[in-house]
C-alpha cells in the first residue's frame, strides 16, 4: 500500500489529523518532526513545514524522498484575490504560479524561468476526489488558480496586479514550491486552502480563532480524501 504524505504550513493545520492517528511515530529529520501513522488503514506522513516556499520545498522533498510517498496533500489558509471568494470559503488549486519570481529583465514573463512553467497543474484525479469528498459533505468548493510567495500581501493593488497578471483567485506562501517539488519527482498532488482574508473581512476577525476553526473543517476534508484514495 502506498503512503500518503499531508502537508501543513503551521501546527495547527496538522494537529488535528495527527490526533487522528494510530501507532504514531515521530521522526526528526533535518530540523522538524515528522509523524508516521494510520488511518483507516492507509499509511501517512505528516509534517508542517514552516512558512514560505523554501521550507516547504524542504519538507516536500523529505516526504517524497525519505519516506517513500506516493501522493501529497497540503492543507492551509489563503488569502483571496477573487471577489468571490469569502473569509471561510475553502478552493482547491487547479494551478498554481510563483507570484514573486521576477526575471522580466530578461525578457520572460512574470513566473517564469527558463527550463520551468509559469503555472503547474495540480493532479486532476485527486481534484476529482475532493469535488467527490465535497459533494458527500454538502459543502461548496471553489477551484482557481492560487498564487505563492513569500511575503504575506496586504496591499490591494498589488493583490489586484497579481490577479490579473496570474488570473489568480487566491494567495499563500507554499503551495507551488510544492508544485514545483511533485512535478519534478512525478508526484501526484493537491493544495486545499481555507480562506482566511478577503476584500470585505471584518475588522474585528480574529484570525487566531479562525485557524483553529478551520483547521477542523480542511482536516476533515484531507481525511476524507485519505479514506477515498484507500
Amino acid at each position: 500500500m502506498s503512503k500518503i504524505a499531508i502537508m501543513g504550513a503551521m501546527p495547527e493545520e496538522i494537529d488535528p489529523i495527527i490526533a487522528t492517528l494510530h501507532d504514531l511515530r515521530k521522526t526528526e529529520y533535518a530540523d522538524n518532526t515528522y509523524y508516521e501513522g494510520s488511518y483507516k488503514g492507509q499509511q501517512v506522513v505528516l509534517a508542517y513545514s514552516k512558512i514560505g516556499k523554501v521550507f516547504a520545498a524542504l519538507t516536500a522533498t523529505i516526504l517524497i524522498e525519505k519516506f517513500g510517498c506516493e501522493k501529497l496533500l497540503f492543507s492551509g489558509v489563503a488569502g483571496a484575490i477573487s471577489e468571490e471568494l469569502k473569509i471561510g470559503d475553502l478552493i482547491i488549486a487547479d494551478g498554481l504560479c510563483q507570484h514573486d519570481l521576477d526575471i522580466t529583465a530578461f525578457g520572460h514573463p512574470y513566473g517564469y524561468v527558463p527550463e520551468g512553467d509559469v503555472c503547474i497543474w495540480a493532479d486532476s484525479a485527486l481534484r476529482e476526489s475532493a469535488r467527490q469528498v465535497a459533494r458527500s459533505k454538502g459543502l461548496t468548493l471553489k477551484e482557481g488558480i492560487i498564487a505563492t510567495g513569500d511575503q504575506f500581501v496586504a496591499d490591494k493593488a498589488r493583490k489586484a496586479w497579481i490577479g490579473e497578471t496570474f488570473k489568480a483567485d487566491a494567495l499563500e506562501m507554499e503551495g507551488a514550491a510544492v508544485a514545483v517539488v511533485c512535478n519534478a519527482l512525478d508526484v501526484p498532488f493537491f493544495i486545499l486552502r481555507a480562506i482566511s482574508d478577503s476584500a470585505d473581512m471584518d475588522a474585528g476577525f480574529d484570525f487566531d480563532a479562525f485557524l483553529v476553526s478551520s483547521a477542523k473543517t480542511s482536516a476533515a476534508f484531507i481525511l476524507a480524501m485519505v479514506e477515498k484514495i484507500k
